[in-house]
This record gives structure tokens, C-alpha cells and sequence, in this order.
């Protein structure tokens, strides 16, 4: 075998391994999304069943009816068109749990709203 022939066989060994190399840091990146992206549903989850403990007791398609009627509801648009003016920017990586200083705290609805709301809805 010809020294041209042993360097092109060492390269192409050495090409193997970094894609290898690259695939393992794909499934690893893809395994880091992934689990950031349940930690933040879990998060997020567990700070509307603290606000909302009731909620811990609805079925699937309960729940599902009543996220779809909050948060397609205007008072909801106004109030995150109101957030994303204040912090344009969202967090790149959510870091720890969700905390509702006062000053956060919204009321959604006002009674009466409440009602008209889930009605068209």
C-alpha cells in the first residue's frame, strides 16, 4: 500500500468519526431540548394548579376546554400584549420556577366578563 493511499485511508477513518462524533452531539442537543422543554411544562403546569387547585381534579378534556376558553379569550390577548411590551425579549433558557411577585398577579376577569367570555367561546 502506497503512502498516498495509507493518508487518504487515515482520513477518510478520521472523516467517520466526526460524523459520528457530530451525530452523538445532535441526539445529545436534541435530548437537552427535550428536557428543558418538560421541565418548563411541569413548571409552568405546577404554578397554574398552585393558583388553581381545582384544577387538579378535571379530566384531560375539562382542562383542555378550559385553557382553550382562557386563553383565547381577549382579556387574555390584552394582558400578554401588555407583558410582551414590557419584556420584549423572552429568556433565552428558562431558569428555576415560576414565581408570582404582587406586582405580577393579574385578575383574568372580572365576573361579569367571565361569563360573556366562556359563552362565545
Amino acid at each position: 500500500m502506497t503512502k498516498t493511499t495509507q493518508a487518504r485511508l487515515k482520513r477518510e477513518e478520521q472523516i467517520k468519526q466526526l460524523q459520528n462524533e457530530c451525530k452523538l452531539l445532535i441526539q445529545k442537543e436534541r435530548k437537552e431540548k427535550n428536557q428543558a422543554r418538560t421541565k418548563r411544562l411541569c413548571t409552568r403546569g405546577g404554578a397554574i394548579e398552585k393558583l388553581l387547585p381545582e384544577l387538579a381534579t378535571f379530566t384531560d378534556e375539562q382542562f383542555d376546554i378550559f385553557v382553550k376558553k382562557v386563553i383565547l379569550s381577549a382579556q387574555t390577548k390584552r394582558i400578554i400584549a401588555e407583558i410582551a411590551a414590557v419584556n420584549p425579549e423572552p429568556p433565552a433558557e428558562p431558569q428555576g420556577g415560576i414565581s408570582f411577585p404582587e406586582s405580577q398577579v393579574v385578575t383574568i376577569f372580572e365576573p361579569a366578563e367571565a361569563e360573556t367570555d366562556v359563552e362565545q367561546a
